[in-house]
C-alpha cells in the first residue's frame, strides 16, 4: 500500500529530514539509548529522487530494510539513483493471506495485534543485521513509513531501553509527517484501489506490546522465540547504542 497524502515540510520536528521524493523520512534515535544519525525509518523509496539519493548518499546509507510484501515491492521497486547499500526484504506481513492461521485483520486495530503474531521473524533478521558491523547508517521503511516501521522501530527502540512514553511518542510523529493531523486520508494502494489512510494512536502501538506480553511476557523473549539469540541482542545494543 502508498499513501498519496500532501507533502508537509515545513514545522515538522527536528527528527525529521527532508529527502525529496520519500514519505515521513526521520532519524529513529534520540530514543532511549539509541545514537542519532544511525538507524532511519521512512515510507519507501520508489519515486526517490535524484537530490534525495544524493543527501541519502551523505548520511552514508549502507542497510535498507524494506518490510513490504512482495506484491508491493514489485509495483513500486524502491529506486537507488547509483546508490551503493544493501537491500533486505524482510516482509512484516504474511506474502498470502492463505500461510497464517489467524482472520486478516479488518482494520487497523486488529492490524496490530496481527502484525505482531506475524512479524517475529522480520524483526529477528533485521535486529540481526542492525547489528552486523558494517550495516549502518540503515533505513527501515514499509510503504509510508507508519504501521509496520513503526511496530519494528519500537521493538529496536525498546531493546536500547526506551520508555514507553518516548517510544509512543516518537511511533506518533508519523501522523505529523504523513498530514494525518486533521484526520483521514485517501490514498491508492498496490492494486490500484482509492483506500483511506487512518492515523495512529497510541493504543494501536500498544496493542502490539499486548500481544507480545501475553503471549511471551518480555520483548526479548519474544524474539528468542523466534530464533533471535542473547548474542544477537547484546550485538544490536552494542551497534546502535549510545
Amino acid at each position: 500500500m502508498t499513501d498519496d497524502l500532501p507533502d508537509r515540510e515545513a514545522d515538522l520536528p527536528s527528527s525529521f529530514i527532508d529527502i525529496p521524493g520519500v514519505r515521513n523520512f526521520r532519524d529513529a534515535g534520540g530514543v532511549g539509548a539509541l545514537r542519532r544519525g544511525v538507524l532511519f525509518r521512512s515510507g519507501s523509496f520508489h519515486t526517490l529522487a535524484p537530490e534525495g539519493a544524493q543527501r541519502l548518499k551523505a548520511l552514508g546509507l549502507r542497510t535498507v530494510i524494506d518490510l513490504r510484501s512482495p506484491v508491493e515491492i514489485e509495483v513500486w521497486p524502491d529506486l537507488r539513483h547509483g546508490l551503493d547499500h544493501e537491500a533486505l526484504s524482510l516482509p512484516t506481513l504474511p506474502a498470502d493471506r492463505e500461510d497464517t492461521d489467524r482472520p486478516w485483520p479488518a482494520g487497523q486495530e486488529e492490524l496490530y495485534p496481527f502484525m505482531a503474531s506475524t512479524a517475529g521473524p522480520s524483526l529477528v533478521a533485521a535486529i540481526r543485521r542492525l547489528g552486523t558491523p558494517g550495516a549502518l547508517p540503515a533505513v527501515v521503511h514499509c510503504a509510508v513509513g507508519k504501521d509496520r516501521t513503526g511496530l519494528t522501530i519500537a521493538i529496536v527502540q525498546t531493546l536500547l531501553g526506551a520508555s514507553e512514553d518516548d517510544i509512543t511518542a516518537d511511533y506518533l510523529l508519523s501522523n505529523t509527517g504523513l498530514g494525518l493531523l486533521d484526520g483521514p486520508a485517501p490514498y491508492v494502494d498496490e492494486t490500484g484501489a482509492e483506500r483511506i489512510s487512518r492515523p495512529i494512536s497510541e493504543d494501536l502501538l500498544a496493542s502490539s506490546f499486548a500481544w507480545i506480553r501475553d503471549h511471551h511476557g518480555t520483548v526479548p523473549a519474544y524474539l528468542l522465540a523466534h530464533g533471535s539469540t542473547d548474542e544477537d541482542l547484546a550485538a544490536l545494543r552494542a551497534n546502535l547504542s549510545a
